[in-house]
């Protein structure tokens, strides 16, 4: 034991400069860290002054130029007194003379480029190595509740609803690498008008079909109805315009929308049959709906109800009201005035008493902060809801909530395809589930055209081709930035070549494959004294900035940041399994660290796609 403690000691004295401990865990300094200290010192010693601000704002390096990071001189300017040039000089060489991790400068105008030793990236990969949970961030204290999927339940959950929902799960995991206490919620939106027009569908034409009768999932078989609704309202608007009515008229005065508004009032007051219908549909849906997270791979910490939270967002609005933060019209609506904040006036309750979406929004807002008090509360929804964020934010701080300012509205942009936007009410959406079970059938089919299933045993396969073809489907949508409008394509995503999820999981099973040659040949991975190549440190600087990445991805709420890195890294690692020797390398001790190397990269891949949610073969 003591002979064990001793050599622990000896490892950690060795790499001191480059770790600390927090929270039970191992943590390094990084490069950036340790380069400020040491640019710090330099300015300190040669113009006994502080480093200004922005010279300690390193960046890496560009490729066309030697080096690993870069510090800017022009700040110095005022306390150096000399040209930009020269002050690199100075300061380059003022750090090669107090620290011999500098292995080389240069300066190109008034940019000082460094290039730290390899001894440096040594050190370096000896901590990243030796960390418990390499990448993620001690704990943080927050608290960030994340809205996603919320969807009606009056249609089965489609290809933006995968969007979503794969975005939302990321962006919790990404939240959570990044030392926050994480609660991932849902709304569902089941009432208003939306489900009304199902419920009266079914109604008048179901002739009491059910999931059991039809075969068909409940979210699926509600969503029918939607679409049969609209397209009996619409032949009823036909009649109304033949007789003269304008298209508002027709649109307003169509007998099957009247009975829906109805109903919905119906259901406001509490009317026992309509409540027993509305109970009904929505267990079919949410029975759909929990299939289709499954396979998603997606659940939530808590699931609010707009049934549930209506009657509080009402009981704000009357407090409101009562404050004079909002006014009551002639016909009994509730508005706000948000002009003052850039918006216009806006609608809180209508006329006849029932809610909106900003009544709802309100009630779960207070009743979240209430039982978890966040430091930041995300909504993760399309950019075409931008307005009502804005307007939910300005509506709270009008009330007087402080927490309002921890609202932060996720805009993403829309998924289309190549024949445009997809449209619920006219059935032209392209449905999650049959998305899904395409994925997997094409990741089926692409496998055996490659030939990639020689390894894999018979009963391993269908777990393989699901997890390449959610893969491919999830890496696909979430490498693009949330913010762009994005175009689907499925036959892309599963290239296994490509820029996707199933060239990523492809890699790691390469990595692995090598690993378990090297267990079966009794080679050990380790840390030695060998020395690296240039391709090798190479690697070991991407590995070296994953904990910048996961820090620079939460700070943006982009789990794109996190995919491309892992893209990168494994596009990396390949050009270095092509021209570098692993097993066949004849140095007992290049080939031990190159193991080592390999086991690192291995485990930051799954990390990384951990956090999008997708799952790494260890054989493929």
């Amino acid at each position: 034991m003591r002979k064990i403690i001793y050599k622990l000691k000896r490892i950690f004295l060795t790499f001191a400069p480059c770790v600390k401990q927090l929270t039970g865990h191992l943590y390094f300094m990084s490069a950036e860290q340790f380069l400020n200290k040491e640019v710090a010192k330099a300015i300190m010693s040669l113009y006994a002054q502080p480093a200004p601000e922005a010279v300690l704002q390193l960046q890496a390096t560009r490729r066309e130029f030697e080096g690993d990071f870069t510090a800017m001189m022009y700040p110095l300017l005022k306390i150096s007194k000399k040209s930009p040039e020269q002050t690199g000089e100075e300061v380059g060489s003022q750090l090669q003379r107090q620290c011999p991790e500098i292995a080389s400068f240069n300066v190109v105008k008034g940019f000082l480029n460094i290039k730290l030793s390899a001894g440096f990236w040594h050190r370096q990969f000896a901590a990243m190595a030796g960390a418990e949970r390499y990448g993620m961030h001690a704990p943080s204290g927050k608290t960030v509740v994340v809205e996603y999927s919320s969807p009606n339940t009056n249609k089965p959950l489609h290809l933006g609803h995968i969007r979503n929902n794969l975005l939302g799960w990321s962006v919790a995991r990404l939240l959570e690498a990044n030392g926050h206490k994480v609660i991932k919620v849902n709304l569902v939106n089941d009432r208003g008008i939306h489900i009304c027009k199902s419920m009266l569908a079914w109604q008048k034409w179901g002739k009491g079909e059910t999931p059991e009768s039809s075969g068909k999932k409940g979210d699926h078989l509600v969503g029918e109805y939607y679409v049969l609704f609209d397209k009996k309202y619409k032949e009823q608007q036909a009649g109304l315009k033949a007789q003269g009515k304008s298209d508002e008229e027709a649109a307003k005065q169509a007998p099957v929308i009247a009975e829906a508004q109805e109903m919905l009032r119906r259901w406001e007051r509490g009317d026992e049959a309509t409540v027993r219908l509305w109970r009904m549909m929505n267990d079919w849906v949410y029975a759909g709906f929990n299939e289709t997270y499954q396979k998603l791979g997606v659940h939530f910490d808590r699931i609010y109800y707009e049934s549930d939270t209506y009657l509080s967002g009402k009981k704000i609005v009357a407090g409101g009201l009562e404050k004079g933060v909002f006014t009551q019209h002639p016909d009994g609506s509730v508005w706000i005035d948000l002009t003052a904040g850039g918006l216009d006036q806006k609608l809180v309750l209508r006329a006849d008493g029932t809610s909106v979406y900003m009544t709802q929004d309100l009630g779960t807002a207070q009743q979240r902060y209430e039982e978890y008090h966040f430091d930041e509360h995300l909504y993760v929804v399309g950019n075409e809801q931008n307005y009502h964020f804005r307007a939910l934010k300005l509506v709270l701080e009008k009330l007087g909530y402080p927490w309002a300012a921890a609202i932060y509205h996720l805009s993403y942009g829309m998924v289309e395809l190549p024949e445009g936007k997809m449209k619920s009410r006219e059935g032209t959406v392209v449905d999650a589930d049959d998305l899904i079970a395409e994925m997997i059938t094409t990741a089926r089919e692409t496998s055996v055209e490659l030939g990639k299933l020689e390894e894999i045993p018979a009963d391993e396969q269908q777990r393989l081709f699901e997890m390449t073809g959610l893969g491919a489907l999830k890496y696909f949508i979430l490498k693009v930035d949330p913010k762009k409008t994005m175009l689907f394509d499925p036959k892309e995503s599963i290239d296994f070549n490509g820029h996707t999820g199933p060239f990523i999981q492809y890699t790691h099973a390469r990595i692995k494959s090598v690993l378990r040659k090297a267990a079966e040949q009794a080679l050990p991975a380790e840390l030695t004294h060998a020395g690296w190549m240039e391709k090798e440190i190479s690697l070991i600087k991407i590995l070296h900035a994953f904990p910048a990445k996961i820090r620079e991805a939460g700070d943006e709420h982009s789990p794109a940041l996190i995919a491309n890195y892992a893209y990168e890294l494994a596009k990396e690692f390949n050009q270095y399994y092509h021209d570098v020797s692993v097993l066949k390398e004849p140095d007992a001790a290049v080939k031990k660290q190159r193991l080592l190397l390999l086991q690192q990269v291995a485990a930051v891949l799954k990390t990384a796609m951990n956090i999008l949610g997708i799952g790494l073969p260890e054989r493929m």
